[in-house]
């Protein structure tokens, strides 16, 4: 009787080790990105820098299992990362031209039983610089052209100042967000039309140094009926 019992206990136990067996880990590896205009997107990235990435494991099934992360970063053509990570998530700030290709290695070991993973590569492309600047913008108010800022096409750009100087070398206006502007203003009052000087000192994600010296022309006539003032 004893015997028959010890036997079913056996069973059982072959049973539950066998069931434990069949859930191995896994994880499923994605990525959430935050751009310089702070817009957040899922999944590989294609396009300006710098953004900010955050990483995630996924991992299921862990539950007894002790657990290790390794996040590999390399650029195209390389083998060797240039970064590794041990967190399960882990954060990154992508400021350099080109595709980086982020792989996720993951171990897991309960005793005897190891499971490892290497996955798919998630990839970031950022593209090479470029900046321009208007040499006229119309601060009346209409709603267009009201600010005078770098040009809508810029791309990974990811130092930036730029100052505002009148004719007579006095500074007038300064900021480095490549965001924001100048509204025509000099100590809460508007200053008047004519021509201004802008200097900017910016530095893109593939190294290009941009020391842009320029005209700038206030033209509080235009409307949008008559045309833009930032065209060229």
């Amino acid at each position: 009787m004893k015997i028959k019992k010890s036997i079913v206990l056996l069973l059982c136990i072959i049973t539950v080790s066998t069931a434990l067996a069949d859930i191995i880990p896994i994880v499923s590896p994605t990525v959430t990105i935050i751009d310089s205009e702070e817009k957040e997107t899922t999944g590989n990235y294609d396009g300006s820098a710098p953004v900010t990435a955050t990483f995630y494991a996924q991992p299921e099934n862990i539950d007894g299992w002790t657990t290790y992360y390794e996040w590999r970063f390399t650029t195209e053509n390389d083998t060797i990362p240039y970064l590794i990570r041990y967190e399960q998530d882990t954060k990154y700030t992508f400021t350099k031209s080109g595709t980086h290709n982020i792989v996720l290695y993951a171990k897991f070991t309960n005793g005897s039983n190891v499971k490892e993973i290497t996955s798919d590569p998630l990839t970031i492309t950022l593209s090479t610089s470029r900046l321009e600047m208007p040499n006229a913008f119309s601060p009346n108010g209409d709603g267009i052209n009201d600010i005078y800022k770098a040009k809508s096409n810029y791309q990974s750009i990811i130092d930036f100042h730029a100052y505002i100087f009148n004719r007579w070398g006095q500074k007038l206006y300064e900021w480095n967000d490549i965001n924001d502007g100048w509204n025509g203003k000099y100590n809460g009052k508007d200053v008047k039309d004519g021509v201004y000087f802008v200097l900017v000192k910016a530095t893109g994600a593939d190294g290009k140094k941009y020391n842009i010296k320029r005209d700038v022309n206030i033209l509080r006539g235009y409307t949008e009926s008559s045309g833009t003032a930032n065209n060229e």
